[in-house]
């Protein structure tokens, strides 16, 4: 009973040590890595059963020959146990990264979808309101005059166009975030989709005496699908010319790459905060805090026209990105698959 009691108290003593450098270890390793510390604790706990099993080999005074054959047995269990604990401690060390990557990516979605949800529903209050007081005035005959008439029939068309642009737009973003959007490729002259663009923010552009220009050649023909791109151009300068201020100037390019096709569009919006540069492509974002609609014409939504380009941009395998230049900002589209210039 005494010989148990002190191969126990041996055993004990010699993992005891262990332990304690291990805890000095993790202590000294704190903010380093999941993995470190996993490896770190198996480490510990191996070599904690090797050295017991030493101390108790020693103090049983065994011979040269046997002890050697007790250290190599107890060398090779450690290795193999160290080394399978390394590799499922960076799977185990990957999952827990993977997961609070995505609990995170959880929580923000949830915060953009409340945001949007209380956002769009003030878009869409605001309107119908005003759609409300104007639709009663006209029933009860408070007015009368054709010219006033005349004018509440004009903003009842505005506002209920600028709610149906809303409600497709939540629509299509719906469609790209539920990966329900079905690109069909086919050879898309660049040029004219950017002299469509163009036509459709002409008539603003023009109330703000904001200058487009646009190359005449050098336009690239691209796969890509026709709709889609049309409205990833569209959406852009719609951007740029409702953020520039009059008598400023919205430039477009394009041209051919070795990874496929660029196309950029670039203002003079006076530039874009630093820490609003990762957030512009965000649903609902506006950069600003007020929501109340504009009246300028500019066709303005609930802060999906980026995010919408966005989608429609990835969904071709491309990117998008945005920088800031000396005079304003430049949102630059990169899309593969290079067919001809023209």
């Amino acid at each position: 009973m005494t010989d148990t009691v002190l191969i126990g108290l041996y055993a004990l003593a010699a993992g005891g040590a262990v332990g304690i450098l291990g805890a000095v270890v993790l202590r000294l390793l704190r903010g380093r890595s999941l993995l470190a510390h996993t490896i770190v604790l198996l480490a510990v706990t191996v070599l904690s059963v090797v050295a017991g099993v030493v101390a108790v080999a020693w103090a049983m005074f065994l011979s040269g020959h046997d002890l050697r054959v007790v250290l190599i047995t107890v060398t090779a269990s450690a290795v193999v146990s160290i080394g399978v604990g390394a590799v499922f401690g960076r799977r185990l060390a990957a999952s827990a990264v993977w997961a609070e990557a995505a609990r995170q990516q959880e929580r923000r979605v949830e915060a953009g979808r409340r945001e949007l949800v209380a956002w769009v529903s003030h878009d869409l209050r605001t309107p119908l309101a005003g759609l409300r007081a104007m639709a009663e005035a006209l029933e009860d005959g408070v007015v009368g005059d054709p010219a006033t008439v005349a004018e509440y029939h004009r903003r009842i068309r505005v506002e209920t166009d600028r709610m149906a642009r809303l409600v497709d737009d939540l629509f299509e973003l719906s469609q790209i975030n539920a990966g329900a959007l079905r690109v069909v490729p086919s050879p898309v002259p660049l040029r004219e989709v950017v002299s469509d663009a163009i036509a459709g923010v002409a008539a603003l552009a023009a109330r703000k005496h904001i200058t487009l220009v646009a190359a005449e050649t050098g336009w690239p023909t691209v796969q890509a699908g026709e709709r889609e791109l049309a409205r990833v151009v569209s959406n852009l300068l719609l951007n740029s010319v409702r953020y520039t201020p009059e008598a400023g100037t919205v430039q477009i390019d394009a041209g051919q790459a070795p990874d496929g096709v660029w196309l950029a569009v670039s203002d003079t919006c006076g530039g874009i905060p630093d820490g609003d540069l990762d957030r512009v492509f965000e649903v609902a974002f506006r950069g600003e805090r007020a929501r109340t609609p504009q009246t300028d014409g500019s066709g303005a939504g609930g802060g999906l026209g980026l995010a919408i380009v966005r989608g429609l941009v990835e969904a071709h395998g491309g990117r998008v990105d945005v920088r800031n230049t000396g005079r304003g900002c430049r949102f630059e589209v990169r899309l593969p698959d290079v067919a001809t210039m023209s």
